[in-house]
């Protein structure tokens, strides 16, 4: 009978977790901090983990331990070298949340487009009931429809975001930030004639050295006036504090759904209230739609029913 651990529960939501015991002892908690790993991972066969980091030190203490599940696709929150060596063996998700993630690229771009949070706000602060005329219009609000869409990282979730941007008639051209990938179909352009010339542009890159203060101070500037930058990739792809600062100085927005610290901090340069009304932040939800939250669990189990068999 396999010992089956996973040490932060909360990170998937509401989920059916029973669908482990049929596995063996299953025992979950809903978060676990680095004091904690080692007490609750000590007997464990099999460990499940979003984002609780799994290190050399750690894994050297684990003498039971056979499988790593990890509810995610990242993987560098564990040790993988050292796992290896040890005949540890590390299983990752892939492909659960390309839809989910398109999908949510695309509300974050048609809401800032609409201008959403001003006319929601303008609304329900009672100046609608208050005006002469029958609508209110405050510029800009613009169509998709035959503006450039840049994306940066052509991989699975770009290539759906371009399909998608597409069907409403945007252009779309991207950037690969590895340098390989320059052939896709779509036009390729180098990073900042993409900044140069897009209407938006959305990230869906890998954080590695390549990729690390991708945007920083020095290119941010080369936006258009009311040009988008998304950020669907990773936390460290876009230079916070700079981007912040050019927000304060020029008419573009930002939307992002990942930081380079999460959660995020309380004096984070982004909660500035003078850029707030160009800025759209979600809690890195944009993987945990509903129909996404379900074929990561399947792939989990699916993962550990091939290692039990």
């Amino acid at each position: 009978m396999k010992n089956i651990v996973l040490l932060d529960s909360q990170t998937l939501g509401e989920c059916d977790l029973s669908v482990f015991e049929r596995f063996g002892n299953f025992t979950h908690y809903p978060t676990t901090n680095p004091q904690e790993v080692l007490s609750r991972c000590k007997d464990a066969h099999i460990i499940l983990t979003n984002k609780v980091v799994l290190n050399s030190d750690l894994l050297a203490q684990l003498s039971s331990l056979e499988l790593i599940c990890i509810t995610a696709t990242g993987m560098n929150n564990v040790d993988l070298e050292y796992a290896k060596q040890k005949g540890i063996i590390v299983k990752n998700v892939a492909g659960y949340s390309t839809n989910a993630v398109a999908q949510h690229t695309l509300m974050m771009a048609l809401n800032l487009l609409g201008n959403l949070g001003y006319y929601d706000q303008y609304c329900k602060s009672g100046e609608w009931s208050r005006s002469t005329i029958f609508t209110h219009i405050k510029d800009p609000i613009r169509e998709i429809d035959g503006l450039e869409w840049g994306i940066i990282g052509l991989g699975t979730i770009g290539r759906r975001v371009a399909e998608l941007a597409q069907s409403f008639g945007a252009k779309v051209n991207y950037h690969s930030t590895s340098g390989n990938n320059t052939n896709a179909g779509y036009p390729h352009k180098d990073l900042d004639s993409l900044l140069r010339t897009s209407d938006i542009i959305s990230i869906h890159a890998p954080l590695n050295p390549q990729t690390n203060n991708l945007l920083h101070a020095g290119n941010l500037t080369l936006l258009k006036n009311h040009a988008i930058l998304l950020n669907m990739g990773r936390g460290g792809i876009v230079n916070e504090s700079d981007i912040a600062k050019v927000l304060e100085s020029k008419s573009i927005y930002f939307g992002t759904d990942v930081l380079a610290k999460e959660p995020m901090e309380s004096n984070h340069p982004l909660l500035n209230p003078k850029i707030a009304h160009k800025i759209l932040l979600t809690p890195h939800y944009a993987w945990a739609y509903d129909k996404a939250r379900e074929r990561l669990l399947e792939g989990v189990v699916k993962n550990i029913a091939e290692f039990v068999r």
